[in-house]
């Protein structure tokens, strides 16, 4: 397969409030923790759950939403972290999308090897399921801790939604 997710087992911290749900994930995880690892086209690109993660998070949730509605045709993400930085144009082809990268920024510093692999066709159900084990796993990572509070629900409330078993 050419792309897959690793969501690991990062070690989690306590957390009592938190503004939404990219501020809560990134209280939830010390720096010092294992990584997510996306792999594209063969190659392994590390998330980190403390900065990567949060980062990604507001325009992940409405992507896949949006990439499973029957009318999707086509999309463009900037990812914009540090050390996840990268433009994704994403086309539709039947159950499938077809996606043209560009990479600017990643930890280890191998943009270049990823811009040599910038093409990547993936199932679209294949691509759903990948990023619903990170968010899994940030859900349970925040539900075991009851207490936690957050100001704005609207992220968290969509990725519950994106992890029902309907989808």
């Amino acid at each position: 397969m050419s792309f897959y997710i690793q969501s690991g087992c990062p070690e989690v911290l306590k957390v009592e409030t938190a503004d939404d749900m990219a501020d809560a994930v990134g209280q939830l995880y010390p720096l010092e923790t294992e990584h997510a690892v996306l792999v594209w086209n063969r190659i392994p690109v590390l998330l980190e759950y403390r900065y990567d993660i949060p980062v990604l998070l507001d325009d992940l949730v409405p992507l896949l939403e949006e990439i499973q509605r029957a009318e999707f045709s086509e999309t463009r993400v900037y990812w914009g972290s540090d050390t996840f930085s990268t433009e994704w144009q994403i086309r539709r082809d039947g159950e499938l999308l077809r996606i043209d990268s560009r990479w600017i920024a990643v930890s280890g510093s191998y943009e270049s090897l990823l811009n040599e692999r910038s093409q990547l066709t993936v199932e679209i159900r294949s691509f759903v399921a990948e990023w619903l084990k990170v968010l899994r796993r940030i859900a349970y990572d925040l539900g075991a801790q009851a207490s936690v509070r957050l100001e704005d629900h609207d992220i968290a409330v969509r990725v519950n939604a994106l992890l029902t078993p309907l989808h």
